[in-house]
This record gives C-alpha cells, structure tokens and sequence, in this order.
C-alpha cells in the first residue's frame, strides 16, 4: 500500500471516531510510519486518535506531536485538576485507598504511589485520562513484586498460549527482577497491545519493555 493510500485510511478512520474532533488533526506518512500534528482539547481525545491510527492495517508505528489545547473556558487551575483527580480516583473500587498520590504542574498530572497489581497501577491512569484540563499523564505509580521469575515468565507464556489473537510462538519472553522483555514478531499493533496485556496480567510484574515489531 502507498502512504498516500494509507494516509487516506487514517483519515477515514479519525473521521469514523466519534471520540474525536479530527479537523484540527494533521496526519503524515512515510514508508508506513505516522506522523500525527495539530491540536485537540482534551487528553482523552489524543489518546484515542493515536489508538485509533493504531487499529489501521499497514500501520508500522507512530509519532504522536499531538497538542492538548483546552478551550479557554475549561481552562482549570492545578489544584483544582488535582482534587478532581483524586476524588475520580477514589470513587473508582479498583485503585485501592489512599495508594496513589497526584501532583500538577500546568495541567500535566503526575501519579505516585505503589500499588499490588499493574490494572490498579493502570485504571488510576485511566480514570485521571478523562478530566478536563489535563494535557498529560506521568504514571510513576510503582507496582509492588510478589512473585518469582519463573512463575512470571510461566504464567506470562501460558496466557500468550490462551490468546486467539495471537501466534505464541513467535513471541520470545525474558524476566529479570521482575521485568518482562517480549521479543519476536507480530502481525499487528492489535497483536501487539495483546501481548503486552498478557504480560502486565501476570501478578509481580514490575514493568515491561515491548520490542515486539510489527510486520
């Protein structure tokens, strides 16, 4: 596929979302690879741009330079974006109480902490995604080791094995200090995310350094 025909998809596909207001979003592609400009006036909404391009068949990566520009009116001060982050991350019964602290500096939002499992580490960050005011998301929130290697590096793989999207045989898995390294080759960026979801399932996992290519 050319990248004038594959810049048209994208186009099609940011215009089909209804999540997005794609008139202020500039798309560029070169030998497959996207480069997405311009403005929108939430993270949220720059979030779904980019995962959306993601889902385009003949996608290999992304360069996001997207910027938040919030419309004046729902320009918010830091504290008021952070007590609204802490009050949206205590209503949500999956981030356990009192582990996760917020910090802001001109809209962009810090998460600290340390929580037990990475889906707590993850949906502190995405009830925090959808306030207004915020450009950006640093998640510093550190999830606690409680399981070996080896039973990481098992359960990591007998996930992949349970996975319909994916080939598991292709996917090479290393962990060191409970860190997880996915090697190899997958079919797409849907292929990819699902590989490293599997990875983050397994309990213990600290972090993980996807160097999966698409192709």
């Amino acid at each position: 596929m050319s990248d004038e025909a594959l810049r048209e998809r994208i186009r099609q596909a940011l215009a089909f979302e209804p999540s997005i207001d794609e008139l202020h979003i500039g798309v560029a592609v070169e030998n497959g690879v996207v480069t997405l400009s311009g403005h929108v006036e939430s993270y949220a909404q720059k979030l779904a741009a980019e995962h959306t391009v993601q889902r385009v068949k003949g996608v290999r990566g992304i360069a996001q330079e997207i910027e938040v520009r919030a419309a004046s009116a729902k320009q918010l001060a830091d504290d008021q974006i952070a007590a609204r982050a802490l009050s949206i991350i205590a209503w949500d019964c999956t981030v356990p109480d009192g582990k996760v602290q917020v910090t802001v500096q001109k809209g962009w939002v810090t998460l600290s902490g340390t929580v037990d499992w990475f889906y707590q580490r993850d949906a502190a960050e995405r009830a925090v995604r959808k306030l207004s005011g915020v450009i950006g998301i640093s998640n510093a929130i550190e999830v606690a080791p409680s399981a070996r290697a080896g039973d990481i590096k098992r359960r990591i793989e007998e996930a992949l094995l349970r996975s319909a999207q994916l080939e598991s045989s292709r996917i090479q898995v290393s962990v060191q200090d409970n860190k997880v390294t996915l090697n190899g080759t997958v079919n797409s960026w849907i292929e990819r995310g699902a590989a490293e979801r599997a990875a983050w399932s397994a309990p213990g996992v600290v972090d993980v350094a996807d160097r999966l290519l698409v192709g």
